[in-house]
């Protein structure tokens, strides 16, 4: 894919909200590619519902569970679930780590694999694992896979940016069927704009 700058521009001359949205930027963001997507899928599980401070103290309790800190597939299904929960993860959580670790021992998550998949093939393959819904997906699609056009509508970070910043005033159904049809200018970089708005701040309202 392109430098993100290069394609933030042409994104902006695709549709010129993006430009305001820009000038709204709070930070910066760049590609954060990975191939271990077993280990960003722990993480994004172990984040669900939690602050980011919270999340990320709980994340460090588990890997300090293990020797070199990475909790292999399978030492993560030998490890009980009341050490899991001494270091602060619910008993759902825990399930949904360890299906996790059981579904990558049992048929595999590697990059290599998954990088030859479309978008819509990963998305329905780790969305068997319960506990892994198609937002968790889609956010491992963008961030360590890196794939260019993806647009996670029911996000409520994007909901929210997009109904401030296009002056939206629908909801649910609708809402979501406005937002898509916006996307649609983004094509083939949806990622890239996304991670855009998610980066821009809601200016306060003037008093």
């Amino acid at each position: 894919m392109r430098p993100y700058p290069e394609l933030i521009e042409e994104l902006k001359q695709a549709d010129p909200v993006l430009a305001i949205v820009h000038d709204h930027m709070e930070r910066e963001f760049h590609p954060t590619p990975s191939i271990d997507v077993y280990y960003y899928l722990l993480n994004s599980i172990v984040s669900q519902q939690l602050s980011v401070k919270v999340a990320d103290v709980i994340w460090h309790r588990l890997l300090d569970l293990f020797p070199d800190r990475y909790p292999h597939s399978n030492e993560l299904m030998n490890t009980s679930d009341e050490v899991l929960r001494s270091i602060g993860l619910s008993r759902q959580k825990i399930g949904y780590l360890k299906n996790v670790a059981d579904f990558s021992d049992e048929y595999g998550m590697d990059f290599e694999m998954l990088d030859d998949w479309t978008d819509a093939e990963i998305i329905k393959y780790l969305s068997q694992i319960k506990g892994v819904g198609k937002w968790t997906v889609q956010m491992i699609l963008m961030f360590p896979m890196d794939r260019p056009n993806v647009f996670p509508v029911d996000d409520l970070g994007i909901q929210t940016k997009m109904k401030h910043f296009y002056q939206l005033k629908t909801d649910k159904k609708e809402l979501r069927q406005q937002l898509e049809k916006i996307a649609e200018n983004w094509d083939p970089f949806k990622t890239v704009a996304s991670k855009l708005l998610w980066s821009a701040q809601i200016p306060k309202e003037k008093r």
